[in-house]
């Protein structure tokens, strides 16, 4: 997905990606991280990493998405899609956290 041929944002710059393989990447990092979530316990320093990647990730494409580039009835799909799958990753994050939260401490 590297040094795509389709225009790159240069919000997108430094991963030298298109609007679609960067949202592809980012909602593939965010199922990863949804299973990771999931299936162990998390430190707080993690919740932490993945609430920044949310906020990162979801203003880089908040700006791209505002910023005036000419986009596709499809891209704004697929942006708006994106942006859902982040607000959803932010949920499960929170709900990871209640979970472990009212665990009792085993000694």
């Amino acid at each position: 997905m590297r040094d795509c041929k389709a225009p790159v944002p240069p919000e997108f710059e430094p991963d030298r990606l298109c609007v679609l393989h960067f949202t592809l990447r980012v909602e593939s990092q965010c199922g990863e991280i949804r299973r990771e979530t999931a299936v162990k316990e998390i430190t707080k320093q993690r919740q932490e990493e993945i609430a920044a990647f949310l906020a990162e990730q979801g203003e880089r494409l908040a700006r791209v998405a505002t910023g005036g580039a000419a986009l596709t009835d499809a891209m704004k799909a697929r942006i708006l899609s994106t942006f859902l799958t982040l607000i959803n990753l932010r949920e499960s994050l929170d709900r990871s956290a209640s979970r472990q939260a009212a665990r009792p401490v085993s000694r």
